[in-house]
């Protein structure tokens, strides 16, 4: 990942994605906003408790910063599930519900969704122009966020797996992501050949790797070309917000993905 900062607001965007033109994306940091501690401060968070007003000007920065227009946005209500949304002009400036990933090939309309330690997953097909952005925790992961994000693409654009360039954002890594046996039972069963993803460490307990479990959900699909920010989320709370590290009071940061609008 690239790491970027225009006045004061640090973000960052891939080498895959930056190559081409007519795709604008970032996945954007804590740092920059008007939000007060613990939300300190470029939380796009509306229902983590900070201030309406904060959050709403935290919403302009990020899309000042990257030139885009309210009116453009996509967004969703996150819901940690599986269920993917197809959408188009007539929902920019919307919010759509009980929804986890966002896909588009319309021109000037943007993808918006919220983080802090779950996975961002930004895909492009560059024969259909299309993107997706997903919201990957352990729970979406396991009821199959990705696959249904790559399908939801093949039904709509007729996208190949093996020509989509994926990338993946910050996220919480193995380091820091301790799982109890419940949720270690649930991975070992939604991946059989689960060796690499769940670590016993030397203190007795069990961690989880969420960006290698997609990985390989990602590969197994077909996908060929995979940038992995490997930033964990839990290891840097100065630049990003952490459930796991900060407890519930904590913001949510952004991740942008769009097609630009079409110029002439």
């Amino acid at each position: 990942m690239i790491r970027q900062s225009r006045d004061g607001v640090v973000f960052y965007q891939f080498a895959a994605l930056a190559k081409y033109p007519e795709i604008v994306h970032a996945v954007f940091t804590r740092i920059g906003g008007r939000s007060v501690r613990p939300f300190d401060t470029l939380n796009v968070g509306h229902a983590v408790g900070d201030e309406a007003r904060h959050v709403e000007r935290n919403h302009s920065i990020v899309l000042q910063t990257l030139g885009l227009g309210a009116r453009q946005v996509v967004t969703a209500r996150q819901v940690h599930g599986a269920n993917v949304a197809v959408v188009d002009g007539a929902q920019a400036g919307t919010i759509v519900s009980n929804t986890d990933a966002l896909a588009s090939n319309v021109s000037g309309v943007v993808l918006l969704l919220r983080f802090a330690d779950c996975l961002p997953v930004m895909l492009y097909d560059p024969r259909h122009r299309a993107v997706a952005l997903a919201h990957a925790g352990w729970r979406g992961c396991l009821s199959g966020v990705v696959a249904n994000t790559l399908e939801k693409l093949r039904q709509a654009y007729g996208t190949d797996p093996t020509e989509l360039i994926a990338c993946l954002g910050p996220a919480i890594g193995p380091c820091c992501y301790q799982v109890g046996p419940d949720v270690t039972a649930k991975i070992e069963q939604a991946f059989p050949e689960h060796d690499g993803l769940v670590m016993a460490q030397a203190d007795g307990s069990v961690h989880f790797d969420l960006p290698g479990a997609v990985r390989r959900q990602l590969r197994q699909a077909g996908v060929r070309e995979i940038e992995d920010g490997s930033l964990c989320t839990c290891c840097h709370t100065g630049a990003f917000f952490s459930h796991r590290a900060e407890g519930s009071r904590t913001g949510r940061f952004a991740a942008v993905l769009g097609v630009r609008m079409l110029q002439g």
